[in-house]
């Protein structure tokens, strides 16, 4: 019997249980006598590049890797097989679309199908290269939560834990101090991390990209938490954040095929916006960064990171290409590529966790 073989791949920013879809994924083939995984060093770059990073999956190579965080195959945002940076003579960078030549190279190694780990933008290329005729499994990957047809992806639980324990420990310097607190956290166009953690931390405002705030009305909530001078609050914000008929804070990356804008440094531009308009209480402010994506994932993203592993595989070996795995409780189906990234899966005016949140008295600036 003629042995088939699935390429694995990471894309995108890392995040906890990453690894632990590669086991899943491995396991599952391994009680399989006619299949071999192999993995694809940063995405599909150890493809494209010359000459090939590629390395054999077995059970062997995976054993332990539950509980590690990050992934073992390394990854990339930047860059990808439709857009491949090419250095020009004169010193600029250009790119080039090199999907065409990695199908090709996919099937002279003999690659039947690729399981592909990753975010909206990784799925957006699942599904363009699926358009071209790759037999391409989805994953859904991201710590935003903000991938649309499944209720959670893997990362997120465990980001909105060294969130909440962050919020926890700011909570007793705050009160100490009688000082205000804001904690930068990730969520470039989705605030569910943010509204999670601020719920489970007890924070008293939550700012998240899909609301623009009034910062009058954070003024009030901070100052409804002094009597005296005395008290404090705690303000959890999302990277993507900003104020009625603002932007948000970032700069363009000078980093080679990156193509976002490089969030970061709105807790220190709310900081300062709020000592304008005349707070006077002493505000301090952290931003959490990548802290949140690394680390041992919880049991709950293990489990889920898992099951979404074990049935890539078996998608697999149903031949059915062309979707991503996604949870829709309490089942594990398949959704098309297409819809999955269709639209964005963001905090919306009518969203339950939203009406919790107001309901304990967190202002979001509305």
């Amino acid at each position: 019997m003629a042995t088939k073989r699935v390429m694995v791949l990471t894309g995108g920013g890392d995040c906890p249980g990453l690894n632990a879809v590669i086991r899943g994924i491995v396991k599952r083939a391994s009680l399989e006598k006619d299949w071999e995984v192999i993995g694809c060093i940063e995405s599909f770059n150890g493809v494209l590049r010359e000459p090939t990073e590629i390395v054999v999956l077995d059970e062997k190579s995976v054993a332990g890797l539950l509980v590690e965080g990050g992934t073992i195959l390394g990854t990339t945002n930047k860059g990808g097989p439709f857009a491949w940076p090419i250095k020009n003579h004169d010193g600029t960078w250009t790119t080039v679309d090199r999907s065409d030549e990695m199908i090709r190279k996919l099937q002279y190694m003999g690659v039947d199908a690729v399981i592909n780990i990753g975010g909206d933008g990784s799925q957006r290329i699942s599904l363009a290269l699926s358009q071209k005729g790759l037999n391409i499994v989805g994953v859904p990957k991201t710590i935003d939560n903000d991938l649309s047809l499944t209720d959670y992806t893997f990362g997120f639980q465990t980001a909105v834990q060294i969130c909440t324990e962050a919020i926890d420990k700011l909570v007793t310097t705050a009160a100490s101090h009688n000082r205000v607190f804001i904690l930068e956290v990730m969520g470039r166009d989705a605030g569910w991390i943010a509204l999670h953690s601020a719920i489970a931390g007890g924070a008293d405002v939550c700012l998240i990209p899909e609301i623009p705030y009034d910062i009058e009305k954070v003024k009030e909530k901070i100052e409804a938490r002094y009597t005296n001078r005395r008290g404090f609050c705690n303000i959890v914000i999302a990277e993507g954040a900003k104020p009625i008929g603002g932007e948000v804070v970032g700069k363009a990356s000078t980093e080679v095929g990156y193509q976002h804008i490089r969030l970061g440094g709105v807790a220190e531009k709310l900081a300062a916006d709020l000592k304008n308009i005349g707070v006077e209480h002493d505000i301090r402010y952290t931003l959490l960064g990548h802290l949140q994506r690394g680390g041992i994932p919880t049991a709950y993203d293990r489990i889920l990171a898992t099951e979404f592993g074990v049935r890539a595989f078996e998608f697999v070996k149903e031949g059915r290409f062309g979707e991503m795995v996604a949870y829709r409780h309490p089942e594990i189906i398949g959704v098309p590529l297409a819809e999955a990234v269709s639209k964005p899966n963001l905090v919306t005016p009518d969203n339950r966790l939203l009406h919790t949140a107001k309901g304990l008295g967190i202002v979001f600036g509305d």
